[in-house]
């Protein structure tokens, strides 16, 4: 007779300490820095001292989740003063990994049904983030308008691609919205690679699964000279590069220089 073997006591012990002392600490946390965030912001109209606040409120969600970061290729953070920075998105926890790591205020492309939303979307709109109305392409048109002049007014920008998460882990198709913003603005694209993360928090989940989460760094994609034309090459170019980043930050793969926080 075959001995079945004893279930995995980690998933309930992860479960348990997420309901009972991660989940209130974290929304708890979330909401006296996004309170915070609010009132700075009639005050402070640049939007310097609420990215502060994220950064703040990104890494000390990152340590209640009893995650360690590793961040690779800082380096290609500091060679341009204006780019688009571009991600997979793997889960909610994307947000904080993106904010605790880029050392310089950004503004995000987000949905814009995320500002109808209370207080999320307070947020989002007192702190400049730009929202993307997908409904048509004459809307989408119009709201990467208002992005490509946040870069030619010097402001970098971040974009998720593929849109949503993702369900299952693997990198979606992704929208040409970064490669077009980049060829418009005529700014680098840098690629950047979240490893990880989706093992924290899967979509469909609400319990962290705690290990070590990676975000490395490409090198960026210099777009000058080129046309609109060209976005899509862009665009295949930008996923097929995160996609060799990410399968290079798999374990037992030697990265070039890393840091750890």
């Amino acid at each position: 007779m075959t001995r079945r073997r004893p279930p995995d006591p980690l998933p309930r012990l992860y479960r348990w300490r997420t309901n009972i002392l991660q989940a209130p600490l974290f929304f708890l946390y979330t909401a006296i820095c996004g309170s915070l965030s609010l009132f700075v912001s009639l005050f402070e109209k640049g939007g310097r001292l609420q990215h502060r606040l994220a950064q703040i409120w990104a890494r000390g969600c990152i340590k209640i989740s009893g995650s360690h970061l590793v961040v690779r290729g800082t380096e290609n953070l500091r060679k341009y003063p204006v780019a688009v920075y571009a991600a997979n998105h793997t889960s909610y926890m994307d947000t904080p990994v993106i904010f605790s790591t880029l050392p310089f205020q950004f503004r995000i492309l987000a949905k814009k049904e995320l500002w109808t939303m209370p207080f999320i979307g307070w947020h989002l709109n007192r702190s400049g983030q730009i929202p993307v109305d997908s409904v048509s392409s004459n809307s989408t048109v119009s709201s990467l308008g208002a992005a490509v002049r946040a870069l030619r007014a010097g402001m970098p920008l971040f974009v998720f691609p593929e849109g949503a998460r993702t369900p299952d882990g693997t990198t979606q198709p992704f929208l040409a919205g970064a490669a077009f913003l980049a060829i418009r603005a005529q700014v680098p694209l840098v690629p950047i690679a979240l490893s990880g993360v989706y093992d924290l928090l899967p979509m469909h989940t609400r319990h962290f699964y705690p290990g070590e989460i990676t975000l490395t760094v490409g090198e960026p994609i210099s777009t000058e000279g080129m046309t609109l034309r060209q976005v899509e090459a862009l665009n295949i170019r930008l996923r097929e590069t995160i996609e060799q980043m990410r399968a290079q930050s798999k374990p037992g793969a030697i990265p070039a220089a890393e840091m750890s926080s």
